[in-house]
């Protein structure tokens, strides 16, 4: 029997798992707070998403699996809890926005699994900015590969090649095949020397890379050029004030030295700054000094206590404020070739470590000071300006016209819009990347203002939370076809359907589409893969429809399958 699945929660996200799941045929009841229009009562049951009575109606205690898809961790939590107490065996899918609390979570809950709405559309964002159509994301070999469709017309440079062929690349995993005419499963095809023929699509994995960045000896100086330009933005103020307090002091010295020829320039110079900065000086510049340079000493004592004040407050505020900061960030600020991104949210910061990581520059706009991730991004040495990014001014400061991409992930839509409006009228030639919450508001904008690529979190997140609802740990998923395939690993034991059979044959069989093995401390990939015989402790990494998965386990229970 096809396990029974709870979704509890049905937001944008939520809504998307339940009908992900409900289209790949499986046993699906929702949990909201209130009636969805064209839903059957029994399809969704309305009421307090943490209530007993709530999980009851939907059949909790029956259930295999609960997806709990609200966007309140506080909230989530409860359900967990609850959904625990009635039924201590079921599988939890929990979607949390603190992933140090859900990690946590996952190792002192059994059968717990958190998952972050940011950490899954987060990559796409970055694989859309770096220029690549993904429609998903897979992890291989401890990386993050994205994943794109390859659609064969008459253009293309696969067409009337063997699928074999690209098969051993290790740099490009094959990761799903839909013929135009007929049905035929990936390895089928290639151990019948199956040619791509026209209309035929193949889902395809792309290794990353990582940028290696050199400077040359010419650009370090002109970004210290570019620093001293910057430092006189962000400290005219302190500049100003250290140039009025030293006229003071040289006036006051030459009206010494002037006054009393016995006087030296030195003894003026100390006893000028002294009495300016209160700190004391030689008296007898001015002891036997006229009635008026005795004055005018009073006057330099009350006009040199107002300056150095303010050149105090000033300095302090330059140095221990944010004057200090902004004009480090505004030195680190790259000249070209570097990645904009605006919005320093979940997904933000995570689109940042990433392009960080793979070697790029990356600069971050964010209108919040107090934000919570503005001390991560500069731990990693990234510039932050603060300001709206929907200010031609500050796009500017930004140096967009010679920016690689710009990424618009604030938290409100309509300021996205703006940002992204904003630089395609600055610098047209820019690609924009959107974040846009509706997945169907998403594709009409997209399509209206002709940007790059407009991405729904909710759409990229959601499929990985159906598949991972549908067994095991998710590697990667993806939706070809209104077909939803996943991506995981699974450990061979004796009673595994797989055990001892070739990989080819049970691929043929299973339809699913092997990735590589793990085996004896190797890793197997390309044509050795299909000919090996699974054994008892080999961990297989593969691909499957979703809608097939329920077949394994009757067989493997999920305690056994492992990322």
């Amino acid at each position: 029997m096809k396990p029974r699945i709870i979704v509890c929660g049905l937001g944008r996200t939520g809504y998307k798992v339940f009908r992900l799941l409900r289209q790949q045929g499986a046993l699906v009841v929702g949990i909201h707070h209130q009636a969805l229009p064209g839903e059957r009562a029994g399809d969704v049951i309305v009421g307090d998403l943490h209530a007993a009575s709530t999980l009851k109606a939907a059949g909790i205690q029956q259930a295999h699996t609960i997806v709990i898809a609200g966007g309140d961790d506080a909230l989530n939590l409860r359900i967990m809890m609850q959904a625990r107490v009635l039924n201590p065996r079921i599988r939890i899918i929990n979607r949390f926005f603190n992933t140090s609390l859900g990690e946590r979570l996952d190792h002192a809950v059994p059968e717990h699994l958190s998952m972050s709405v940011a950490g899954l559309a987060a990559p796409v964002f970055t694989f859309a900015a770096l220029g690549s159509q993904a429609i998903g994301q897979i992890k291989l070999f401890q990386q993050t590969w994205p994943i794109h469709e390859e659609y064969v017309d008459e253009n293309h440079p696969w067409l009337n090649r063997k699928i074999s062929e690209l098969w051993a690349d290790r740099t490009r995993m094959l990761i799903y095949y839909m013929p135009a005419e007929g049905e035929m499963d990936l390895v089928s095809a290639l151990v019948s020397g199956q040619k791509l023929q026209l209309g035929d699509r193949l889902i395809v994995g792309a290794q990353p890379r990582v940028r290696c960045i050199r400077r040359s000896m010419i650009a370090r100086l002109l970004k210290i050029l570019t620093s001293l330009r910057h430092f006189q933005k962000h400290a005219e103020a302190v500049v100003a004030m250290s140039i009025v307090l030293l006229v003071i002091i040289a006036i006051a010295t030459v009206i010494y030295t002037s006054s009393d020829a016995a006087v030296s320039v030195v003894d003026a110079l100390y006893f000028a700054v002294g009495m300016i900065t209160g700190a004391g000086g030689n008296d007898k510049v001015v002891e036997h000094a006229p009635s008026s340079i005795k004055l005018f000493t009073v006057l330099m004592m009350l006009v040199g206590a107002a300056v150095i004040g303010l050149f105090y407050a000033l300095l302090n505020d330059f140095v221990l404020g944010s004057r200090f900061k902004q004009f480090l960030d505004a030195a680190r600020i790259p000249q070209r070739h570097h990645y904009i991104v605006c919005g320093l949210g979940g997904i933000g910061i995570k689109i940042v470590q990433q392009l960080h990581a793979s070697g790029h520059d990356v600069i971050v706009i964010e209108r919040d000071t107090n934000n919570r991730f503005v001390n991560t991004a500069r731990g990693l040495g990234i510039p932050v300006m603060h300001g709206d990014g929907s200010f031609a001014e500050v796009l500017k400061a930004s140096n967009l016209e010679n920016a690689a991409a710009l990424i618009a992930v604030t938290n409100d839509d309509a300021t996205n819009l703006e940002i992204a409006l904003k630089a395609k009228a600055l610098t047209p030639k820019v690609p924009v990347i959107v974040h846009y919450a509706d997945p169907d508001f998403a594709r009409m904008a997209q399509q209206v203002f002709d940007f790059e690529t407009v991405l729904s979190p909710a759409e990229l997140a959601a499929p990985a939370f159906a598949a991972a609802a549908l067994g095991g740990r998710i590697l990667g998923n993806g939706i070809t076809a209104d077909s939803l395939w996943v991506a995981f690993a699974t450990l061979i034991t004796p009673a595994h359907p797989f055990c001892g059979q070739r990989v080819r044959d049970a691929a043929m069989s299973a339809d699913f589409v092997p990735l590589y093995l793990e085996t004896n401390n190797q890793t197997i990939h390309g044509w050795d893969l299909l000919e090996t015989s699974l054994s008892a402790g080999d961990i297989l990494y593969l691909n499957m429809p979703a809608n097939r998965l329920h077949q394994l386990w009757r067989y493997t229970p999920p305690q056994v399958m492992v990322s």
